[in-house]
């Protein structure tokens, strides 16, 4: 008598059930069965950390942003109609500054001068007396034989400082009348101020002109 196939594929086979079914498949699929959708506590926990690091950064920015506002420095943006806000200098500080960038050079940082070359500032009759006069000889300059204090000085001319044709230096009218300023205020001068109003009236009465000769500037009162 053979032996009956223990299968016999004509039989009816019982069901396999489907957690062998899944299991079956886990298997064949080299996966582990899930955990049943449990969550684990520690990318919870990372997540709630992160959102509390975000929030308390935008804040912070907010709070100590200063109120910045980015239109401010938009390079597009239309002029704003309010007025610049002007600093105004000392006219002392200004003119002393100057005077000792570029006057100083001949009449020295004391206002003596030097000693038949470059006459004093010290004393000067011309300092010390009109400013119409002392306004034209700094803005358009001096040329020729010039006395102060009964001594004759001819060995170099009064370069032209104001913004006139042949100025090396094209000072504006402000930086005239502070160094005019400090000058009759200092080395013992005493002086009355001179404003930068009066400057640009006297350059706006003479225009564009050569310099000034001693003779011309004592017709000038």
């Amino acid at each position: 008598m053979s032996d009956q196939n223990p299968i016999d594929p004509c039989q009816e086979q019982a069901g396999a059930s489907d957690e062998s079914l899944l299991a079956a498949h886990e298997k064949l699929l080299g996966r582990k069965p899930e955990d049943g959708a449990h969550y684990k506590m520690l990318p919870l926990a990372l997540l709630f950390v992160f959102s509390g690091l975000i929030f308390y950064a935008g804040t912070y920015l907010n709070h100590f942003s200063g109120h910045y506002d980015p239109a401010i420095f938009n390079e597009n943006a239309h002029p704003s109609s309010g007025a610049a806000a002007s600093v105004k200098l000392d006219p002392m500080v200004l003119g002393k500054k100057n005077f000792e960038l570029v006057c100083a050079t001949c009449h020295q940082v004391n206002g003596q001068g030097v000693p038949g070359v470059y006459p004093p500032l010290a004393g000067s009759e011309w300092v010390n007396g009109s400013e119409e006069r002392v306004i034209r000889i700094v803005i358009y300059g001096l040329k020729g034989e010039v006395a102060v204090e009964g001594k004759t000085y001819s060995s170099a001319a009064m370069p032209v400082i104001g913004k006139v044709t042949g100025s090396g230096y094209n000072w504006s009218d402000d930086k005239i009348a502070a160094v005019l300023t400090y000058v009759r205020a200092s080395f013992g001068n005493k002086a009355p101020a001179i404003t930068a109003a009066k400057v640009a009236e006297i350059h706006a009465k003479e225009g564009d002109r050569k310099e000034w000769s001693q003779d011309e500037l004592l017709k000038v009162h």
